[in-house]
Order: structure tokens, then C-alpha cells, then sequence
């Protein structure tokens, strides 16, 4: 495995899971340029190529506990603005594979969105911009296409959720999804 072909290969998607979990976008460019460097430097170790993309996202997870605990000594911070550090994504890096083939599932307008906002990592203010929605359009839009995924998700898998309405665990049903 070669680092350029593996971070060519996840770097939007690792924007992405990033910008759900950092508000600020220079933060965000800290972390992916933070995340690079454990990639590179962790990569060689790496033994078996099917645990790549749980190993990189295990990593992105690690990083970002990281940066809110060098916060957390910057300054006092509750419990609750650490809620992060409770995440085990593992349920949702098992779900991944099957983003796509329900996305492909919906009309080509909301599979278009979600793409661009949810797995490419695109800023829902930029996706209204070059479309020429108002910003609450869009974020109704993000809605209703993220509803109907979920609907989809819900006919093939029974979801457990979390305090905060995340997924913390799932379970298939049997003869539902391919």
C-alpha cells in the first residue's frame, strides 16, 4: 500500500467524518494535516489491507480526542463538551460500506446532495451557493434526503441510538438487504 494511493483514496472522507465532529474549518485543516502524518508514519505497520479503513478512521477518532483534550488544558471544559470522547465508531465504520448503495437507492437529486455534503465533505453553505438554493432551503433539503436514507437504513437494519440520536449499534434483518 502506498500512502499517496491510500490518502488520494479516503482524504474527503476523512474531511468529512472531521467536519461533523470540529466546528471551526481551520481546526478541521489542522487535524487532516495532523491525521496525514499518523497515516504516514503508522502505514508501514499496517498489516492486512482490509483493516485499512477502520484503522484510518480508529486514527481520525484518536486525533480529535486528542485536540479537545490540548483544548480541555487550554481552558476549563465540562463533561458534556467532551462528549466525544465516549464515540465507538465502529457500528458506523461496519455501516459505511452500505452508504452507497442507498444513496444510489434515492432520486439522483437527493443521492447528489448527499454525496457532496455528507461523503465528499462539501460546506452545505458552498453546496446552496453553486446550486442557487437560500441556505434554508438547502439545509430542508439535507433534511428530507437524510430522512429518506434513514428510512431506507431502517427497512434493511434495526438501529440503536445513542443519548444524542447517533448510532451506537445495529442489527440486520435477516433476508432484508443484500
Amino acid at each position: 500500500m502506498k500512502i499517496e494511493d491510500v490518502w488520494e483514496a479516503y482524504q474527503r472522507r476523512i474531511r468529512a467524518f472531521l467536519n461533523r465532529k470540529v466546528a471551526n474549518p481551520a481546526d478541521v485543516d489542522e487535524l487532516l494535516q495532523d491525521i496525514s502524518i499518523n497515516v504516514f508514519k503508522g502505514l508501514p505497520a499496517l498489516d492486512d489491507p482490509a483493516s485499512l479503513q477502520p484503522w484510518l478512521f480508529q486514527t481520525a477518532h484518536r486525533t480529535i480526542i486528542d485536540f479537545y483534550r490540548r483544548s480541555a488544558t487550554a481552558r476549563d471544559v465540562s463533561a458534556a463538551e467532551l462528549w466525544h470522547v465516549k464515540d465507538d465508531p465502529e457500528a458506523l465504520h461496519e455501516l459505511e460500506r452500505c452508504v452507497e448503495p442507498f444513496i444510489n437507492a434515492l432520486p439522483a437529486e437527493k443521492a447528489e446532495l448527499l454525496r457532496d455534503i455528507d461523503i465528499e465533505g462539501m460546506s452545505q453553505t458552498d453546496y446552496a451557493e453553486r446550486h442557487g438554493f437560500t441556505y434554508s432551503t438547502l439545509k430542508s433539503r439535507v433534511g428530507a434526503a437524510r430522512a429518506d436514507l434513514r428510512t431506507l437504513f431502517e427497512a434493511c437494519c434495526d438501529l440503536s441510538l445513542d443519548g444524542r440520536g447517533n448510532i451506537s449499534d445495529y442489527t440486520s434483518k435477516s433476508g432484508c438487504c443484500d
